[in-house]
Parts: C-alpha cells; structure tokens; sequence
C-alpha cells in the first residue's frame, strides 16, 4: 500500500461518499434481517429447553461449537449451496448470532425469582401463560443484551461476508486488500474499517434505546 496522505483520503471520500453510503446500509440491512432471524430461532429454542437440562446442555453446546467454525471456511461450504451474495452471508450471520441469544435466553428464564412464579401460579396462570406474561417480559433485558453481543458480533463477519460477494462495506476492504501497492488501496481498506466501526457503535447505542423504551420501568437498573 502506499503512504497514508489525508488530502486524498478527503478526496477519496468526496468521490465515493455514495457508494460508502449504499454500502452502509447493505451492511446494515443484512445485520437487521439475520439478528432477525436469529432472536426468533433463539428465542423459541430457549423457551423449548431453558427446564431441561440434558436439551438445555445439548443445545447450548452445539451453539458453542457450531460458533468455532472459522467464518472463512463456512462461507466456502454455503456458496456452492446457496450461490454467492445475500443468500450465505445470512444463513452464516443467524449461525454465529445464536448463542448469544440462545445462552441469554436460558439464563433470563432461569434467573426469576422462585416467588414471583409462585405468585404467578397462584393466581390460577397455566405453565405457559406463567412463561409468556410473566418470565419472557422479566428475562428480556438479559434476552435483548444476547442479542446486543449478536449484532456487534455480525457486524464484522459481515465484513468477511465478501469473500463470497456478499453485501456492505467488506467489499472495500477486501479491494483494498486485493490491490496492495495501488494509489488508493489504503484508502478503500480504511474507509471499509472505519465505517463498519463507525457502524458498529451507532448499533450498540441503538440497542440502548431499544432496551430503554421496551423494558419495563420497575426492571431498569
């Protein structure tokens, strides 16, 4: 790569400020659906085993395996599945996304209070209803922070995503790192990294707001 230079990093950025933008929100997009997907499918798999040990253990531990499979190497055995572009980089982002959630899940359940269930029983509610009204509402604070580390997580594989076409702003990156030596591969590597951070924190802060505005008054720290 060539020397850094701000004076044409500035007019790098004036020139391609569209595509940085378009880029952007690929990226952003292609979090949102697969954090999506994933908080669904790992929110009904800890309601399913969060009581059963040996499911529970099962689980959890398949999800922790499953999350060591180098990012890389997933992509390579999905894209001559799936083809290249949005359909891998989604099935990878829900794989890496669930045991967060599916771990924050089971813990939240698990951590309500014996005597609230109680009470809750008490009032004549059903196992299910005790689950879905009282335990679910109580558990989410925990629920939505395994989904915070999910997005934070997805939004750098993401990154590697181009590898097989996929969308955001990786494909900067991996241009830059594709024309080493070349006027402005610095610059497209650094734009692709600065943004997906710049990305990331705005992501983190919104998950902020989201955890303030749907989580009951009475169990906010």
């Amino acid at each position: 790569m060539t020397g850094f230079d701000l004076s044409e990093l500035n007019e790098f950025l004036g020139r391609r400020m569209d595509d940085i933008l378009e880029l952007t929100g690929e990226h952003l997009l292609v979090v949102i659906i697969s954090v999506a997907i994933a908080l669904v499918l790992g929110i009904a798999i800890g309601l399913l085993v969060w009581d059963r040990p040996i499911a529970r253990s099962a689980s959890l531990t398949a999800a922790a395996i499953a999350i060591t499979i180098p990012s890389l190497a997933l992509l390579a055995l999905l894209s001559p599945v799936l083809g290249l572009g949005w359909g891998p980089t989604i099935v990878a982002l829900v794989f890496y996304s669930l045991l967060p959630i599916i771990r924050n899940t089971v813990v939240g359940l698990r951590e309500v209070p014996t005597h609230i269930l109680e009470s809750a029983r008490g009032m004549g509610m059903g196992r299910t209803r005790v689950l879905l009204t009282t335990q679910l509402p109580i558990a989410w604070p925990v629920i939505l922070t395994g989904a915070r580390v999910a997005a934070q997580l997805t939004i750098g594989i993401a990154a590697i995503a181009a590898y097989v076409a996929g969308p955001g702003l990786g494909q900067y990156i991996f241009k830059g790192l594709s024309s080493l030596g070349s006027k402005n591969a610095l610059n497209y590597a650094l734009t692709g990294t600065v943004a997906v951070i710049v990305l990331a924190l705005l992501v983190d802060g919104a998950f902020v707001l989201i955890s303030r505005y749907t989580t009951s008054r009475g169990l906010r720290a």
